[in-house]
């Protein structure tokens, strides 16, 4: 297919973004940006936010995934779905309580600016990597298929990516991003099923031979039960999926912010739990499109141990070189609309954040607000392609796994912050909270490293709650007696 025709398919995508972006964010105030006015319908957010949840990382590496992990991942989103469970009984009902912004208030109400100012900035930090990851994935993928053909370097791609996902978002953010995600999660999901069934005709076979070739499949493993050493085991990969889900979604001013934009409390928890129980057999069909994937290149006499199809490169492999343009076409579609689902509420959140808990809105007026926010719009999204080029260079082969390895690291404190808030009623010496901070994952890392020296034994997602653990003691060191 030509690159040209796949250039306006791109940006053919783009305008019908932008054509919903104009019809949604008209007379759109600040209240509306970083709230939708508290209007939304809990139906469209909850969608919306299962495309966020995705991510172009999942619709990549997911698929890829099946060659080593088998469909163990899904014990992972087990745990998610426990999480979601979690988030809708005990933090939507204490932020919708104190009526919040930003989630991070709440550290500010409970403990101290310091403690606030902690909380808001290791958000910033972990959604900002992973954000630049996602995109990486997308601009990378773009630059491959298109831009390498029409001599385009990589870095123009990246402000080209940014510079869209700007342009729709920038004036309208959670407004118009509940029904821009939405229309991106419809696209996505027409994409991954309509390519399973492109792939099981390729393949000769039925709905019946769909399932039974992934049954008698040697990927089809689900449950590991038996070694407890390994990252798979079952007990490792459901708690460090509910408190990933907990911490990456309740505690993650992206994800909630949306969930905010809900008309009541009532109507939040309905969506959070239907997103959340939604999010399973979306995964599933993402791991089944890797078992037939695989499936496939046997059949063609690709080899499985190849570098073409290793990791992440089996999905981009197939459905740019394989199965003929129509698949190109959804892989590409599906492949935008997961990562710009995803992409459009962080830069929307982390404008949110560090205009609310940064810059700080207090005193300001409606117009002083807005052109704030508008600045800080635009040099998150220039930081973005500064990181997604960085990542580029990196080029980290199955990046899935390296944005939750950092999510062990940036997150475990915003864990142990929001426990030490919810579990106890201690107040702490608020100035010494960055330092604990900061220490409890280089303690993790030293004990990672440890463990693996001396044990053998390698750390997996659990470390989010060691860190956790580490922030939550160094928290109880520090509370105020009396």
């Amino acid at each position: 297919m030509s690159p040209l025709l796949i250039f306006i398919i791109v940006l053919s995508y783009f305008g019908v973004l932008l054509v919903v972006s104009f019809f949604t964010s008209r007379n759109v105030n600040n209240a509306g940006f970083f709230l939708g006015n508290k209007k939304s319908p809990w139906y469209i957010v909850a969608i919306g936010m299962l495309g966020s949840s995705i991510s172009g990382v999942t619709f990549i590496s997911v698929p890829g995934w099946v060659q080593t992990t088998q469909m163990t991942y899904l014990q992972m989103v087990l745990g998610f779905v426990a999480g979601y469970v979690v988030i809708a009984h005990v933090l939507l009902p204490l932020y919708y309580r104190l009526n919040l912004t930003s989630i991070y208030t709440y550290l500010d109400l409970r403990f101290g600016r310091f403690s606030y100012k902690t909380g808001a900035s290791f958000f910033l930090l972990s959604r900002s990597i992973g954000s630049a990851a996602r995109l990486y994935v997308v601009a990378n993928v773009l630059q491959i298929v298109i831009f390498n053909q029409l001599n385009i370097p990589f870095w123009v791609t990246v402000i080209v990516t940014i510079l869209l996902i700007w342009l729709y978002t920038f004036k309208g953010g959670i407004k118009t991003i509940i029904w821009t995600d939405t229309l991106q999660t419809i696209f996505l999901l027409t994409a991954l099923i309509a390519t399973i069934i492109i792939v099981a005709r390729e393949l000769g076979l039925d709905f019946s031979g769909i399932v039974s070739t992934i049954n008698n499949s040697e990927m089809s493993k689900v449950f590991e039960f038996k070694d407890w050493r390994s990252s798979q085991h079952f007990l490792k990969q459901f708690l460090s999926g509910a408190f990933i889900t907990i911490v990456m979604t309740g505690l993650d001013q992206d994800m909630m912010q949306k969930n905010l934009s809900c008309r009541n409390i009532k109507e939040a928890k309905r969506n959070m739990l239907t997103y959340g129980v939604a999010f399973l057999p979306a995964n599933l069909l993402f791991l089944s499109l890797g078992i037939l994937l695989m499936t496939f290149v046997n059949s063609i006499g690709i080899p499985a141990d190849s570098e073409l199809i290793a990791g992440d490169n089996l999905y981009p492999y197939v459905a740019t070189t394989q199965l003929g343009p129509v698949v190109l076409i959804l892989f590409l579609i599906g492949l935008m609309a997961s990562a710009y689902s995803s992409a459009d509420s962080a830069l929307a959140a982390l404008t949110t954040s560090f205009t609310v808990d940064i810059i700080g809105i207090k005193n300001k007026t409606e117009q002083q607000i807005k052109k704030t926010r508008t600045w800080v719009h635009l040099a998150i999204s220039f930081l973005m392609a500064i990181m997604i080029i960085v990542f580029n260079l990196v080029n980290e082969k199955s990046i899935i796994n390296a944005i939750y390895a950092i999510a062990g690291y940036t997150y475990g404190p915003l864990l142990g912050l929001y426990a030490f808030g919810l579990f106890t009623k201690y107040k702490v010496r608020d100035k010494i909270v960055p330092i604990i901070a900061i220490l409890s994952p280089i303690l993790c890392y030293l004990i990672s490293y440890l463990l693996k020296k001396y044990a053998d034994y390698n750390t997996g997602y659990e470390l989010l709650l060691l860190n956790g653990f580490i922030t939550f003691m160094g928290l109880w060191a520090i509370r105020k007696m009396g």
